[in-house]
């Protein structure tokens, strides 16, 4: 069986090809992009730095455009009892927050999407 890619996908592979030739890099690949994705995309929004503040029950995400996102340490059951220690062994991607430790995975997507949800006026861009 001869197996079959869309069309969006052929063009995203032509343009990595492009990019490897040229050293341009492009936006991630979104088949589907909703509101929150254009967001992301159209502004490059990337996480810099995380803090936690386990005393206080607050994570503090710091944006590449300044801005800063705050959740409760507790909403994450995984994070939520850790130490201090091993909350700060995590790796930032272009797609989130990982915790080996943990095997968590918290998304810059899901932070602005509640960032939006949860306030009456989001400042994300």
């Amino acid at each position: 069986m001869k197996s079959t890619v869309s069309k969006k996908t052929e063009e995203y592979i032509k343009q990595l090809e492009q990019e490897e030739k040229t050293g341009k890099k492009s936006v991630p690949y979104h088949a589907n992009p909703d509101a929150v994705d254009q967001l992301i995309i159209e502004n490059n929004l990337l996480i810099v730095g995380i803090s936690f503040f386990p005393q206080i029950d607050l994570i503090v995400i710091v944006l590449n455009n300044k801005r800063v996102l705050k959740r409760n340490l507790s909403e994450f059951k995984k994070l939520k009892s850790a130490p201090l220690s091993k909350l700060e062994n995590y790796e930032i991607s272009p797609m989130g927050v990982h915790w080996n430790e943990f095997d968590e995975d918290l998304s810059l997507r899901g932070f602005i999407k509640h960032e939006i949800a949860c306030s009456d006026s989001p400042q994300i861009v």
